[in-house]
C-alpha cells in the first residue's frame, strides 16, 4: 500500500468574466488521484470537512480507486485556492488558509497512518508549512525514519515563499534529512538556493537514497546517492497547462519504482533501479497531464497507449 498524507484543497480557476470554477486539487490529492489512475493501491490522509467542497473531494476521490480509510471527518471549512494561468499555461495561486481543515491534525489522527503494509510514505506541500498541522507531520515522519517505509517527499514550496528564504530553507532540509525518496522542481530549488545550479544545489543534499529535479519541458534528473546523474528528455506534448504536472510526476514516479519493488525497504530498494525507465515513465505521465486542462492526470491505459 502506497499512503500518501497531505491537504485537498479546492481549487477555483479563473475561467473569464469573472467566472470561476471549483476543483478537487492540492498536491497530496493529487498524487493519491494519479497513483489510483495508474493501478497501485494507494490511500489517502487528509482531513476533509463536512462541507460541499468536502464531498466533492470523496467523489473524486472514490472515481479513482483511492482507499478511504485515512480520510478524517473535519468539522472545519475546506482550504480555497485562487487560481490563474497565464498565456504560457503556467498557473500562479491564492490560498484561503485560515482555520481550515487541513492544518488541524491530531497526533491521535496521525497515529494509525503508517502501519505494516504502508510499503512508502508519500507528504510534502503545505502539509508541512502550516501550523498546527506541520509539526505534527514532522513527528510521524521522526518516528517512521529508518524504518521499513519508504518516505518520499515534495516540498512544492508554497507558503514559504511569504517569507525569508532562511527560514523556507531551513525548514525544507528538516524534512530532507528523513526522507529516503525527494522529488523537487528547479522552480523551488531556485528558490530556496538563490544564485546556484538547481541541480548542484540539490545534489548536495544529504539523507536521501534517490534525489529527483524536475526540470519542467526539459524532463528530470536523478541523482542517487554516490552514482551519477540520469537525465532523461520530457515527450513532446502540446501543453493546455501545466496545472497538476509536478504531482503527476511523482505519481508516475512511485508507480514507477513500486513496479520494479524498489518501495518497503526505506532507501535500500532505490538502489540499482533503472532509473532511465523510471524517469520516462515520470516523465510520459506529466506531459500527458500537461496536454490537458487542470490536474487531471492519465490512467493506467492511457500511459500504455501513449507508448504505443
Amino acid at each position: 500500500m502506497l499512503t500518501v498524507l497531505g491537504e485537498a484543497i479546492v481549487d477555483l480557476v479563473a475561467e473569464g468574466d469573472r467566472r470561476f470554477v471549483a476543483h478537487p486539487g492540492g498536491s497530496p490529492l493529487n498524487v493519491a488521484v494519479g497513483l489510483g489512475r495508474l493501478g497501485r493501491p494507494v490511500t489517502l490522509a487528509a482531513r476533509l470537512s463536512g462541507d460541499a467542497f468536502g464531498a466533492m473531494f470523496r467523489e473524486h476521490l472514490a472515481a479513482s480507486h483511492v482507499d478511504p480509510r485515512h480520510l478524517v471527518a473535519a468539522p472545519e471549512p475546506s482550504t480555497l485556492a485562487v487560481a490563474t494561468v497565464d498565456a504560457a499555461g503556467v498557473a500562479s495561486y491564492d490560498f484561503w488558509t485560515e482555520g481550515t481543515a487541513d492544518w488541524q491534525w491530531t497526533a491521535a489522527e496521525l497515529a494509525g497512518v503508517v502501519g505494516p503494509d504502508t510499503d512508502a510514505l508519500h507528504t510534502g506541500s503545505v502539509a508541512l508549512e502550516l501550523e498546527p498541522g506541520a509539526s505534527r507531520v514532522l513527528e510521524l515522519l521522526r518516528a517512521v525514519a529508518g524504518g521499513r517505509t519508504t518516505i518520499s517527499y515534495d516540498p512544492n514550496v508554497r507558503m514559504a515563499k511569504a517569507g525569508p528564504v532562511e527560514a523556507g530553507r531551513a525548514a525544507v532540509e528538516r524534512v530532507v534529512a528523513l526522507a529516503d525518496l525527494v522529488k523537487v522542481s528547479s522552480e523551488d530549488l531556485e528558490w530556496l538556493y538563490p544564485g546556484q545550479d538547481p541541480v548542484a544545489a540539490a545534489g548536495r543534499w544529504s539523507g536521501p537514497a534517490l534525489v529527483v529535479v524536475t526540470l519542467g519541458g526539459d524532463g528530470a534528473v536523478a541523482l542517487p546517492a554516490g552514482g551519477e546523474p540520469v537525465r532523461r528528455a520530457a515527450p513532446a506534448v502540446r501543453v493546455v497547462d501545466t496545472v497538476g504536472a509536478g504531482d503527476a510526476f511523482s505519481s508516475g514516479l512511485l508507480a514507477a519504482l513500486a513496479e520494479r519493488g524498489a518501495l518497503g525497504r526505506g532507501g535500500a530498494g532505490l538502489a540499482g533501479v533503472d532509473l532511465a525507465a523510471v524517469l520516462d515513465h515520470a516523465c510520459l505521465v506529466a506531459a500527458l497531464t500537461c496536454a490537458r486542462a487542470g490536474a487531471n492526470p492519465p490512467t493506467a491505459d492511457e500511459v500504455r497507449a501513449a507508448r504505443r
